[in-house]
């Protein structure tokens, strides 16, 4: 996990009489308190050991906590103090804000509080407002949000998208405006042909892929060999497909990606199943990895839904699938893909061999042969989002939910409603309402993380200008 980089002054009076005869005492302890406080939070807390009550005290520990490089900003005020100078370090800071004080009725803490805020707010600088006593815990409740999300944010610009081939099968909601991308979330764009996966791994030694056949062989639940599709030298350069995907995104610093397959690859190649799998997982065959966001079918706004799910989660394994049966009985979304989804999913393990033996490799059905990934996502929560446009301006729907096992009859009926084309889902019961998903959601693939991170998501969009629709 990837904890938030956040940074913390304390603002007390400047008035010399009044911080000695009042303040300081009623300051001081609290000042300490915030900074354990925060320390004890999931996050990578950056502060002085000292208030901050002049103009040089608030520029010297704003400037030391921008070369530390910290993602967003704890004015902490929990005393009174002229509301001027916390504005003038909100601004120096120039960073996503929580202005965090106490119910206390001693400090006049919401009074510099509420001075503060309102002075922001003049300037139309966006803020969180925080009044509660750390014993009570809902500082944390109320800050870690956005935490989490501005350092998504500042994560996500400087990243690099890869997307190998252009779109496919005709699935405009998957195309995306590179500039777009590089003026709102500051992402640049390598565009790189898919060819060049197949020509690196036909270079490859069936040696090469050795550790992994062995591997996904040991631990898998079956693989379903036959004498046409699926072979054990399909296997293989399904694998060598994916340790060259593996090559390029390390020689051009690739953060996250896409990946068009269909129907270049799955008619006369192989699809890269193996390759959607173990991407975003956390491990493959030589050991613990980082995760890669990486989605199917050219999809863009996807797999940078994947990428924000990533980060505002500190770094869990993304999903991604199909928006395909929506289930009125059981309130449930059935949720497939193409031929893979993230393997960390068919266990939620931290121990790849609790998700592998749950996976089976079956025949792909496409003509160019080779494998999918095959199972039902393992219960918990979900939180399931995408981004996507209406008349060029970005929408992200957020739905949270929780993945379920199917009773055997809903399942079995599943299972035969699908015939021939069986492929791994996740089934998720979910509280939104079905037409308004209709109506709304702007694309037939969905993105998803485990766990619930649907208030970091909001604060997200605040960050970003996007409208956020909470499907709930």
């Amino acid at each position: 996990m990837t904890y938030p980089k956040v940074g913390l002054i304390t603002f007390g009076d400047e008035r010399a009489h009044e911080w000695a005869k009042v303040f300081k005492n009623l300051t001081e302890p609290r000042h300490r308190q915030a900074i354990d406080y925060f320390k004890s939070l999931p996050i990578e807390l950056c502060a002085d050991e000292n208030v901050a009550r002049t103009k040089q005290d608030i520029d010297g520990q704003v400037d030391r906590l921008r070369a530390a490089g910290v993602e967003s900003f704890i004015a902490h005020v929990p005393c009174w103090t002229a509301p001027n100078l916390v504005v003038r370090g909100v601004q120096r800071m120039n960073l996503p804000t929580a202005l965090v004080s106490n119910a206390s009725p001693a400090t006049h803490g919401t009074v510099g509080l509420l001075g503060a805020a309102g002075a922001l707010a003049q300037i139309g600088y966006p803020h969180l407002r925080v009044r509660q006593d750390f014993e009570s815990g809902k500082v944390g409740e109320k800050t870690l949000p956005m935490f989490r999300a501005a350092s998504a944010v500042k994560r996500l610009r400087g990243e690099v998208f890869g997307l190998f081939g252009g779109r496919s099968l005709g699935i405009d909601t998957g195309t995306f405006d590179p500039m777009q991308w590089r003026e709102q979330f500051g992402v640049d764009v390598e565009h790189i042909d898919q060819l060049e996966i197949i020509r690196r791994a036909e270079k490859m030694t069936e040696d090469q892929s050795a550790e992994m056949m062995a591997w996904l062989t040991q631990n898998v639940k079956s693989i379903g060999y036959n004498d046409q599709g699926l072979t054990p030298a399909k296997l293989s350069f399904q694998v060598r497909c994916y340790l060259a995907t593996k090559q390029i995104i390390e020689e051009k610093g690739l953060d996250f990606g896409a990946i068009k397959c269909m129907p270049d690859l799955t008619n006369n190649y192989v699809p890269q199943c193996i390759s959607a799998a173990f991407m975003p997982s956390p491990y493959d065959a030589s050991g613990t990895k980082p995760v890669f966001s990486f989605a199917c079918e050219a999809d863009g706004d996807g797999a940078l839904t994947m990428e924000i799910l990533k980060l505002v989660s500190g770094g869990m394994p993304p999903f991604f699938g199909d928006l395909s049966y929506l289930n009125e009985g059981t309130h449930t979304l059935y949720l497939p893909n193409c031929g893979a989804v993230c393997s960390w999913y068919a266990g939620r393990s931290n121990d790849p061999v609790e998700n592998l033996k749950n996976i089976e490799l079956r025949p792909a059905m496409r003509p160019g042969g080779g494998s999918i990934t095959y199972f039902k996502a393992a219960p918990g929560a979900m939180t399931l989002a995408r981004l996507y446009r209406k008349g060029g301006a970005y929408t992200m729907a957020i739905i949270p939910g929780q993945a379920v096992e199917p009773t055997q009859e809903e399942y079995a009926a599943f299972v035969a409603a699908r015939g021939v084309h069986q492929l791994p889902t996740a089934f998720v019961k979910v509280n939104a309402d079905f037409d308004d998903i209709i109506q709304e959601f702007g694309s037939n693939h969905i993105s998803g993380v485990g766990g619930a991170y649907v208030d970091e998501l909001i604060h997200v969009c605040e960050l970003l200008n996007i409208e956020a629709v909470v499907l709930d």
